[in-house]
């Protein structure tokens, strides 16, 4: 519903301190030698964020530099290409995209013209070529001229279990291809060197997860990932580094809950059209845009297990 136009002039006035708040980071966070993220904003796209709402980022290495997921819009990725060439000489010659989501791919087409290894999911292909004609109308819709020139990348080399990508000097990513979980096609990154795990939207910080995955898939890959010897730990939204693996305590927390919530749902004959509205409410009302996505989330889970 649009606003009145009371409203509308409230809002302007307090529009110059809402934007100084809400705008996306222009520089990026250093959170170990050689890694550096560039921190997104707790919105939905806009023109204003130009889709920047995703933690985004980069390693350098001894040779060359790798980019973890190029930003949600041309834009978005144009700001990442600039902060790579502030910070190393060094050519980018890797751009990871950890999963399918816009937020995190969408900016690959600022890179385009360096012609670089582009790592993906063995599923990405299929999941990229399924969505990426909505998730451009989607960008179309929420942003406005400002999506112009936005596109993913396809892959060119892809991960079907682990892949140990080499930037020189003695700096190698560990990558592993997850199973289903947040999505069917999560990528994770593991820089010894430093001992930081990337894990893109494996884990949500703050903002309340988005399930497109698999629920019991999410929560075994999170389980399995807390032996990982790491000891800060990279999410897809919140903080541009969290330490491990006690900041994964929350998303398991509501997961889990997610879970039973939904499985007591199903087993007291309860519809999924009123299961949103009755399913862990109390946990997801901790999470910023629970409003958004908790009830998809709830729907989601019913659909997977309902069959259990």
């Amino acid at each position: 519903m649009a606003p009145s136009a009371g409203r509308r002039s409230a809002l302007l006035g307090l529009g110059g301190a809402l934007l100084a708040a809400a705008a996306p980071a222009e520089q990026p966070t250093q959170i170990a030698p050689g890694v550096f993220v560039l921190p997104g904003v707790h919105e939905d796209a806009s023109p204003t964020n130009g889709n920047a709402i995703a933690n985004v980022g980069f390693i350098v290495g001894g040779a060359s530099v790798a980019v973890v997921d190029p930003g949600g819009s041309l834009a978005h990725g144009q700001r990442l290409r600039r902060a790579v060439e502030a910070a190393t000489p060094l050519p980018i010659r890797h751009l990871v995209l950890t999963h399918a989501h816009p937020d995190h791919v969408m900016g690959a087409a600022a890179f385009a013209d360096l012609r670089p290894e582009v790592i993906g999911h063995a599923r990405l292909p299929e999941a990229l070529a399924q969505r990426r004609e909505g998730y451009l109308r989607m960008l179309e819709r929420e942003m406005g001229p400002a999506a112009a020139g936005s596109d993913a990348l396809p892959p060119t080399r892809l991960v079907e279990d682990r892949f140990d990508l080499d930037l020189g000097g003695g700096r190698a990513l560990s990558i592993a291809a997850h199973g289903p979980a947040h999505t069917d096609a999560d990528l994770s990154l593991f820089d010894s060197a430093t001992s930081t795990l990337w894990l893109s939207d494996l884990l949500f910080v703050e903002r309340i997860p988005s399930l497109d995955g698999s629920l019991s898939g999410w929560m075994r890959a999170l389980a399995a990932l807390r032996d990982c010897p790491a000891a800060r730990a990279v999410p897809g939204h919140g903080p541009p580094a969290v330490p491990w693996p006690t900041a994964g305590m929350a998303l398991a927390g509501y997961l889990e809950a997610l879970r039973e919530g939904t499985r007591a749902a199903i087993a007291s004959g309860l519809g999924i059209a009123e299961a949103p509205a009755r399913v862990a409410t109390t946990e997801a009302a901790r999470w910023r845009l629970a409003e958004s996505y908790h009830g998809r989330n709830v729907s989601t889970a019913y659909r997977e297990l309902e069959w259990e």
